[in-house]
């Protein structure tokens, strides 16, 4: 089964998503790794967070980043100046390359959001990776460590049946239940398996900033807001304003934000 994602716009996408995966990627770096000289495949680039963060850490032989929007994927390359670094157009659960063709393959934010069958991407990831390399992927405990986006789902879902529904199929996603990811990886081959939580802290300067990116359309809650007629969408912003703001003034508020990021090696017998 294919990727999915609502992707419209790379401004909006770095709103709602790319300012907090430049945080994100130092710590995903750390528990991943990266090695001088390696053959490094990142799945998943978006606009280049994981990607130009990769290339400060190390010095990789080559990095080839894929991803299935051309949007994001124009974005990134517009800012790309290292020779080391290719962008392409590609589908984590399809990848075009050989068996064995890279000594670390590394995906974030993209379980399980953009791929409904995770198990069919870490199964690509793993055959594309060299005997003894690294295979490593961190996506937001979106359950239970991320409150920015509960406070959306829970409050839409008390206004709006459907969205009542968006957000138990959302939530309910069996990658979530503990011990999963760890299986995962094992069905996939893949030995000497580490989980961790990583956690940053998300900043918005005030309710516009934290409701914009929403509004914007973009991402799978802001396909939710596309769908709504404008007393609907008012409702909804009302209502999250005042869930956002709790009886003080607008203005800045920080949410924890905490992602499950597990790594394994490819057995080499």
């Amino acid at each position: 089964m294919p990727t999915v994602y609502n992707a419209r716009d790379a401004g909006n996408y770095e709103r709602l998503m790319g300012r907090w995966s430049r945080r994100l990627a130092p710590l995903f770096i750390e528990h991943a790794g990266v090695a001088e000289g390696e053959e490094v495949l990142e799945i998943g680039c978006g606009t280049g967070s994981l990607t130009f963060a990769l290339a400060e850490a190390a010095q990789f032989a080559r990095l080839t980043a894929i991803d299935q929007s051309e949007v994001y994927l124009a974005a990134a390359q517009a800012k790309n100046h290292d020779p080391r670094i290719h962008f392409e157009l590609g589908d984590g659960c399809a990848l075009r390359f050989a068996n064995g063709s890279f000594d670390r393959t590394l995906s974030m934010l993209v379980l399980p959001s953009v791929v409904p069958e995770p198990e069919q991407m870490v199964a690509e990831m793993r055959r594309v990776t060299r005997p003894g390399g690294v295979v490593a992927a961190a996506f937001w405990d979106t359950p239970g460590g991320t409150p920015h986006q509960r406070m959306f789902w829970d409050t839409a879902a008390a206004l709006d049946d459907t969205a009542g529904t968006e957000r138990d199929s959302t939530l309910s996603r069996p990658i979530y239940a503990p011990g999963t990811l760890e299986r995962i990886w094992a069905e996939a081959g893949l030995v000497e398996i580490d989980q961790r939580s990583l956690m940053i802290r998300m900043h918005f300067a005030d309710f516009a900033d934290y409701w914009a990116p929403f509004a914007s359309g973009e991402g799978g809650l802001g396909a939710y807001v596309a769908t709504l007629d404008d007393g609907r969408r008012d409702r909804l912003e009302h209502h999250l304003r005042a869930a956002y703001l709790t009886g003080r003034p607008d203005g800045e508020r920080s949410f924890v934000a905490v992602a499950l990021s597990c790594r394994g090696l490819v057995s080499e017998t």
